[in-house]
């Protein structure tokens, strides 16, 4: 006997609205730690390439002569992530002792940070002496820092949003007005029932991924530009 389906056309909408926002919340927590171990797994390929291909330095062609990436420039690209990382991580204290306007500056200030360590990357590349075809270090660095700067970008994006939200909602006393958060004109009812109560359990992600996020740069730092 087939199982009858959860839904189907014509059901009506209140047998998926009003869900617990405690269930999402943890969710969103679950899924950052998550992300952070792929991303791990992820860069480690880029340190085992580094130093397999040091090691083996075929042809003295690991690094030839005129290849050293930038030491001031590659400091002030990972001072900028690790600071936006800080203030995301004071932002979310003050969010939880209900300083919200101070949350609000300092994401704001924690994005522009972000993206002047962009900016400053792509400057970097630009001002480099050598391309990614110049020997194995070469190749590493211009592809280690390459997703770096994409990882970095994607997460600046979450952190908009996060900012954008709360600015959205700022003057809503309660709820904002109903279906807002599932984007549907025709909902009568949230998807869960507090959606504005999950702006905290996503900037405990944020802030969870954001810091690891740096943390990674700090290792590509010390490997890129220090060893």
């Amino acid at each position: 006997m087939a199982a009858e389906p959860l839904a189907y056309e014509g059901t009506g909408y209140e047998v998926v609205e009003q869900e617990p926002p405690e269930i999402l919340g943890r969710n969103l927590i679950s899924a950052s730690y998550l992300l952070a171990g792929a991303t791990a797994f992820f860069f480690i390929a880029f340190v085992f390439a580094y130093f397999y291909l040091r090691s083996l330095n075929n042809a003295g062609m690991w690094k030839p002569q005129g290849v050293d990436a930038s030491v001031g420039w590659g400091t002030a690209i990972v001072a900028c992530y690790v600071l936006s990382a800080v203030l995301v991580r004071l932002g979310l204290s003050d969010h939880r002792a209900l300083r919200r306007d101070r949350w609000r500056l300092k994401g704001l200030a924690a994005l522009l940070i972000g993206v002047v360590g962009l900016v400053l990357q792509v400057l970097d590349w630009t001002h480099e002496s050598f391309g990614p075809a110049d020997g194995g270090f070469a190749s590493v660095y211009f592809g280690w820092t390459a997703f770096l700067f994409l990882f970095v970008f994607c997460t600046l994006l979450w952190l908009e949003m996060s900012v954008a939200m709360s600015f959205r909602y700022r003057k809503t006393d309660g709820p904002p007005p109903a279906g807002h958060a599932s984007g549907d004109p025709h909902r009568l009812a949230h998807d869960i029932s507090d959606p504005l109560s999950l702006v905290r359990a996503e900037l405990v992600g944020l802030s969870f991924y954001w810091t690891f996020l740096a943390g990674v740069a700090v290792v590509s730092w010390v490997i890129l530009y220090l060893i």
